[in-house]
């Protein structure tokens, strides 16, 4: 029997590179998926090494329409079967939603949501054939929660892969093929650095701050439960119920209030950084209060 294989996008960094290191350890094959290739090939290396198994390099832009037909291609073409599909690669905008052109606005919807449901929706029928599957989505704890000025397009669009989550896992009901979304808070990983907002975040509190490591394990173990949401942190599982318990108008205003602490809504960023274009590799996950 071969090993079950699992394929993670973002993986050179951040959570995706927690999971890469969780599934070698439980000794899985693995496919990583980025846009840096010496960072890949170093990674496959070491988990190789390290754990015995195969690491397979795939360096793919997730924000390239074409990209995941490109990556069905090349599993394809390698005779390589997916067990796990962990899409988890993503960033953020900081700023306001007029404060960057569409066309930026654009490839961040293909990476963090377009991209996210066709690579699903090429991988899950193989796996419903074969009569077991996993598919992580990386959400966060922002897409439970009210909006905040700045970040505009982030919350919409992990509120929206929460209910695809759900839908998915409807659809699949009891069967051994698993849809869980992922909704961790602020975490520590290259994301802030990446979009500028490391001074403004790191006045936060320590105890708001989870460790890659425990995001990745708890979001493998809860897909493997077959739960549909798994969100690490008792105080992010407390904060995602405040918006059941108190009136939107209340919980709006503490939104307004707090979003400052973490968010810039006017300008670009605190640092002055420009955003880059495209995808991350994965720099997941902030969460939002």
């Amino acid at each position: 029997m071969r090993r079950k294989r699992a394929l993670i996008t973002g993986a050179s960094s951040g959570i995706g590179l927690a999971f890469a290191h969780h599934c070698a350890r439980r000794g899985m094959d693995v496919v990583l998926v980025a846009r840096r290739q010496e960072r890949l090939r170093a990674l496959a290396k070491e988990l190789a090494e390290g754990h015995s198994i195969t690491a397979t390099v795939e360096v793919a832009d997730l924000a390239d329409p074409g990209a995941p037909a490109q990556i069905e291609s090349s599993l394809a073409e390698a005779g390589l079967e997916i067990d796990t599909l962990i899409n988890n690669a993503g960033y953020g905008l900081a700023g306001s939603f007029l404060l960057h052109k569409w066309e930026v606005h654009q490839r961040f919807l293909q990476v963090m949501l377009h991209s996210v449901c066709e690579l699903t929706h090429r991988l899950l029928p193989a796996m419903i054939e074969r009569g077991h599957g996993r598919v992580i989505i990386v959400s966060s704890v922002a897409g439970l929660l009210p909006g905040t000025a700045g970040h505009t397009l982030y919350a919409a669009v992990k509120a929206a892969l929460n209910l695809f989550v759900e839908s998915l896992a409807l659809e699949q009901g009891r069967s051994d093929v698993h849809v869980t979304a992922l909704c961790p808070g602020f975490t520590w990983s290259e994301f802030h650095d990446v979009n500028g907002t490391r001074e403004r975040v790191s006045k936060l509190p320590r105890w708001m701050w989870l460790d890659a490591e425990r995001v990745a394990g708890e979001g493998l173990a809860a897909c493997e439960r077959g739960d549909t949401y798994c969100i690490p942190g008792i105080v992010y599982r407390a904060l995602s119920l405040l918006p059941r318990l108190i009136p939107f108008r209340l919980s709006q205003e503490i939104s307004r209030r707090r979003g400052g602490a973490f968010r810039d809504p006017k300008g670009a960023i605190s640092s002055g950084q420009k955003i880059p274009a495209g995808e991350t590799d994965g720099n997941e996950e902030e969460g939002q209060k």
